[in-house]
């Protein structure tokens, strides 16, 4: 089932064009959050100009969520530019160097595994900040 995954991984990837040079990822995030969990949001940066190109990815949990994404989102308007909204091709994503090479890429997943890992193990170090009353399991045996 390994290359069914490759293939719905970048059915999860869309591709949005026509941004306006105002958008940025966090707006991306809260045009596309609607659909579905966003696991990524990307809009790669011109080193010449350290403006984006008018163009971006937003990454889905689910495969459907992605294409309910696409179908709402493929002709609507953000700023009052409109989108153009498909699944991403494979190599698009990867233009010029490999997405894992880019540091903001790097350290969003670096923060998204720490809060992974934080979910584990938060439930103990909850406990002690926010004290609950709760009464010893003997108590209720007493009544009798």
């Amino acid at each position: 089932s390994t290359p069914a995954m490759a293939t719905d991984a970048h059915k999860r990837t869309l591709y949005v064009g026509g941004l306006d040079e105002n958008v940025n990822e966090p707006i991306l995030h809260a045009a596309f959050i609607p659909f579905g969990d966003v696991v990524d949001v990307q809009i790669p940066i011109d080193p010449q100009t350290q403006k984006h190109r008018g163009y971006g990815f937003v990454t889905f949990e689910l495969v459907d969520d992605a294409k309910a994404a696409m179908e709402n989102m493929h002709h609507s308007e953000i700023y009052g530019r409109v989108l153009k909204v498909n699944v991403a091709k494979p190599q698009a994503v990867a233009r010029n160097k490999a997405v894992w090479q880019d540091a903001a890429y790097f350290e969003q997943q670096k923060k998204l595994e720490q809060e992974k890992q934080g979910e584990g193990t938060a439930a103990p170090a909850a406990t002690t900040s926010e004290p609950k009353p709760a009464p010893p399991p003997t108590a209720p045996e007493k009544k009798e």
